[in-house]
């Protein structure tokens, strides 16, 4: 019977490829998009959470980032509700300050003739990419090689218009890749059409820790997406896909593009960054490209009337999905796309693979 446990298994206890992906968390050795950049004024401080790590980022009077453990020394009180001098983080109920190397520099209170306490935080590499803000929680000493993903359309003179598009969602982090990536989901987005229906599925093959796929479907042929895109000029026909672990992307025809990369905050909630960009697009109604200056704004406007709400049944779709499996884990998996099993199988496997490489360096697991 379905439910009889309180709720579903860890990730040791599982019982099957599903289970285990529900629980899996994600490998803290890579770069993780935690925060917009426009989000975090200078002199602001925010928490940020990976994978129930509870982390203080903020950033200095001079615009520079930086992230701590979230936490004051004295009394473990979460350093993200103090506030920032200069580029020093206070904590907000005895005044002890941290600097950006996560020193304890001052005290706001007498000592009583005692010295200074010699304590340090934690510190996190931090780094300005893509109008994101990143963060690597796994071992420093790896962050330099492991490098964020390269995205040429976004940089240089002629980079292409991306506007970011951001929320959060109850479900894990896989229910969010399995999403993204399956298109036999069409229903669900009957209303927008950001796809067709009877997408054929031409490839899927998982080459080392990258799970590569490939779907022939007219992608821009909705009643709002078929107003911008010029269909006289360009092809829309085929999407490229890939789960990168443990980002996401996808490649239509070279023209519309676009990145994700997921934040795992706990079992049950995912914080998502998608980054959407476009080539070019037509203006409405008329065989006329909008000019690259306006691209920008004309995004703004697509996230709220077209990007935002295909986004947003999605949400309700993975939300609904985790409550589900909350209450029928048990339940045997039933899937018809192969490309599921395949990205469940890297990110089970890399879960795998970090738990071992954190037993065998004596380090407990996040």
């Amino acid at each position: 019977m379905s439910g009889t446990q309180a709720s579903p298994p860890g990730f040791e206890q599982a019982a099957n490829l599903r289970q285990q992906a529900r629980a899996a968390g994600m490998d803290p050795d890579y770069w993780y998009a935690v925060e917009e950049v426009r989000r975090v004024k200078p002199g602001a401080v925010v928490e940020v959470v990976f994978w129930k790590r509870s982390i203080a980022l903020f950033r200095g009077k001079d615009g520079s980032f930086h992230a701590l453990e979230n936490r004051c020394a004295h009394r473990q009180i979460k350093l993200s509700l103090g506030n920032v001098r200069d580029c020093r983080l206070v904590c907000a109920y005895h005044g002890w300050e941290y600097d950006e190397n996560g020193r304890c520099v001052a005290t706001a209170h007498d000592r009583l003739g005692q010295d200074l306490p010699n304590v340090s935080l934690r510190t996190y590499p931090v780094k300005v990419r893509y109008g994101l803000v990143w963060l690597f929680p796994g071992d420093p000493a790896q962050a330099e090689a492991r490098g964020i993903p390269d995205i040429p359309e976004l940089e240089g003179p002629d980079r292409w218009a991306c506007v970011p598009l951001t929320f959060t969602c109850s479900a894990h982090h896989s229910m969010v890749i399995d999403n993204v990536s399956d298109f036999t989901h069409a229903w669900l987005h009957r209303r927008y059409r950001p796809f067709e229906e009877g997408a054929v599925l031409t490839r899927c093959e998982t080459v080392g820790d990258d799970v590569h796929l490939a779907y022939d479907t007219r992608v821009g042929r909705g009643r709002i997406s078929g107003l911008f895109v010029d269909h006289k000029r360009i092809r829309t026909n085929h999407m490229d896909l890939c789960f990168q672990y443990p980002y996401q992307w996808s490649n239509t025809d070279d023209e519309i593009k676009h990145w994700l990369f997921v934040l795992p905050i706990d079992e049950r909630t995912t914080r998502n960054f998608f980054l959407f960009y476009f080539k070019s697009l037509k203006i409405p109604l008329l065989p006329l490209r909008i000019p690259r200056i306006a691209m920008t704004t004309v995004l703004k406007i697509s996230n709220r009337v077209l990007i935002g709400p295909l986004l947003n049944q999605d949400r309700f779709a993975v939300e609904a999905e985790q409550e589900g499996y909350e209450k029928h884990w048990e339940a045997r998996p039933i899937e018809f796309n192969p490309v599921v099993q395949a990205f469940q199988s890297v990110t089970v496997r890399k879960w795998r693979e970090y738990l071992a490489r954190a037993a065998e360096n004596g380090n407990a697991a996040v």
